[in-house]
């Protein structure tokens, strides 16, 4: 119920990609939300307004049912004031130009017009129409005027040119939605950085050594970092395929590749994005830098081949008996530089009796602001789209448990608490 009690007035145009609007009314009705639909003329040749009623279960805005009434609220003014956000997808290139213009001669762009806050578009048009310069100038003209454009994809359109132009999935405008929805300001412009997945160390070319991590919780971490409103850097060895193109992943192998690449990633998030607030005793803006984080959710693998093979390892070479030599692994999280970086290190145990202790140590032997311990059962506690952690500070410790999106929105709410900068 990630967008429980939410308003989203969802506007559809005259494009074949409407279909693809039904999709995204139940994905928002599926995350708890309120969704109502306003039509114009033009789309309803495409799409009767009893589908969208049957999907969202509320009545179509359109010519036909507006209504001026007393304690009604279906009209264009008395709508917008009703939603939380105003999504258009799919938007056609006619409806960019007239909306960049201020033309309001139906419903929807005048309702458009009337909304104050953030307006989300989903842009659907043929290649040529939406590259056109006159859409071109409208399309950056409508960033300025508080619209949010979410990028139109490439792909064989129903003309059968192949360009940019089809809308964007309903998944990444869903979860653009709950990112403007859900956002922060403790978050928003926050760099972060992430490591996930269980690390491949390469015996020969069809052998590896790895472990059980699925990479799930990482993701999940990352996901609920995006929708409060960072900026989100996952490097990872897997399960990160179905997150916003938004987030930016790094597909890694082995814990060498992954510590090249968080070594990077994190003296990029030093460098952090520079926002303005105004200061109690000052009318002029400061320029503020926000601390960065690093969540080390990662399975480093403790041992790595010693002498790793190209080609592939024969057993009639290797014989009845096969011994292989294997080398400690380089401590990534101890290795890697985390001054001025807020660090939150993840402790996976099967044993109750030392698992808090062990997880407690970590914050002085490796240097980190806080540890998430992970009590597993057994092999198969990975994987799982539900998981129990502990958060455990120098002076206090927190329980989560359940889906490992929702454990992750309570660990950073619980985050924001305890390191206010």
């Amino acid at each position: 119920m990630l967008l429980k009690d939410k308003n989203i007035l969802l506007g559809v145009t005259s494009s074949i990609a409407i279909y693809k609007s039904l999709e995204l009314i139940r994905l928002y009705v599926k995350a708890g939300a309120n969704v109502k639909v306003i039509m114009t003329k033009a789309s309803q040749k495409f799409i009767t307004p009893l589908t969208f009623e049957a999907i969202s279960q509320n009545r179509v805005l359109c010519e036909e049912t507006e209504n001026w009434e007393k304690n009604q609220d279906y009209n264009h003014i008395d709508m917008g004031k009703w939603a939380d956000i105003f999504v258009l997808a799919p938007c056609t290139a006619n409806t960019i130009n007239k909306l960049s213009n201020g033309i309001a001669d139906n419903l929807l762009t005048q309702t458009a017009l009337a909304y104050p806050r953030v307006k989300l578009l989903a842009p659907a048009a043929n290649t040529n129409m939406l590259k056109n310069p006159i859409t071109h100038a409208s399309l950056k003209m409508l960033k300025l005027c508080n619209f949010e454009i979410i990028s139109s994809v490439v792909k064989e359109l129903a003309c059968k040119d192949v360009g940019d132009g089809a809308m964007a999935e309903p998944q990444e405008i869903f979860y653009a939605t709950a990112r403007e929805l859900l956002k922060e300001e403790y978050w928003s412009n926050r760099k972060v950085v992430l490591s996930g997945g269980g690390t491949i160390e390469k015996i020969d070319e069809v052998r590896y050594i790895s472990n059980f991590s699925s990479g799930k919780m990482a993701s999940s971490l990352a996901l609920a970092l995006f929708l409060k409103g960072a900026d989100v850097c996952l490097v990872s060895t897997r399960g990160y395929e179905n997150l916003p193109k938004q987030i930016h992943t790094i597909g890694v192998k082995s814990s060498d590749e992954m510590y090249e690449y968080l070594v990077d990633a994190i003296r990029v998030a030093k460098k952090g994005k520079m926002s303005k607030t105004t200061l109690m005793d000052d009318s002029k803006p400061s320029l503020i830098q926000k601390k960065p984080y690093l969540f080390m959710v990662a399975a480093v693998s403790d041992y790595t081949p010693k002498f790793p093979q190209e080609g592939k390892l024969k057993k009639e070479v290797l014989g009845t008996n096969w011994k292989l030599d294997l080398a400690q692994n380089t401590d990534i999280l101890s290795s890697l530089d985390k001054s001025g970086i807020y660090t939150i290190g993840f402790k996976a145990e099967l044993d109750d009796t030392v698992a808090f202790e062990n997880a407690k140590s970590m914050i002085e032997k490796k240097g980190v602001d806080a540890v998430c311990l992970n009590l597993l059962e057994n092999s198969n506690s990975f994987g799982s789209s539900t998981n129990s952690i502990e958060l455990i500070l120098n002076e206090s410790s927190y329980n989560f448990s359940g889906e490992k999106l929702d454990i992750s929105l309570d660990i950073l709410q619980r985050l924001e608490k305890e390191f206010v900068l």
